[in-house]
């Protein structure tokens, strides 16, 4: 974990306990998902409050499958962190300088929507197989915090 330098060791220390309670919360909003091979789960909090929250999963009034009858992940399927922000925007929220806490690392596409959603921080506890969205998200000077759970 990076910490940030212009904090004490006590509130760095307490903005540490913060962050793995939101990410534990984020673990257990990740149980909704009817995703087999993976469920993510996702919070943004801004000001201290859960501003809005997120699983991957299908699109609203589809069927709750989210893999076809060879395992694939049908294509249709919102990753966590895209319905989070879509939800934001759905009900007129600001994310604006908020934290994001999603248990898996962010792939390329939710990146471009964590970038232009204003987030300004995002703080997750797996790391995904291919590191292109993280290395967007630290192009953007997006702070990145991996807490290993």
């Amino acid at each position: 974990m990076e910490l940030n330098n212009n904090m004490t060791n006590e509130e760095q220390q307490k903005q540490l306990e913060l962050d793995k309670r939101y990410l534990r919360m984020a673990g257990v909003w990740s149980e909704n998902s009817y995703c087999v091979r993976r469920q993510v789960g996702c919070l943004v909090v801004k000001d201290k409050m859960i501003i809005s929250d997120g699983y991957n999963g299908t699109p609203s009034g589809f069927e709750n499958v989210c893999e076809d009858e060879n395992n694939v992940t049908k294509p249709y399927v919102l990753h966590a962190e895209a319905n989070a922000i879509t939800k934001l925007a759905r009900c007129g929220n600001s994310s604006d300088g908020a934290t994001m806490y999603v248990t898996d690392s962010p792939c390329i596409e939710c990146a471009k929507l964590i970038i232009q959603a204003g987030i300004k921080r995002v703080v997750y506890s797996k790391k995904y197989r291919l590191e292109d969205g993280l290395n967007l998200l630290k192009r953007a000077n997006i702070e990145l915090v991996y807490i290993e759970m």
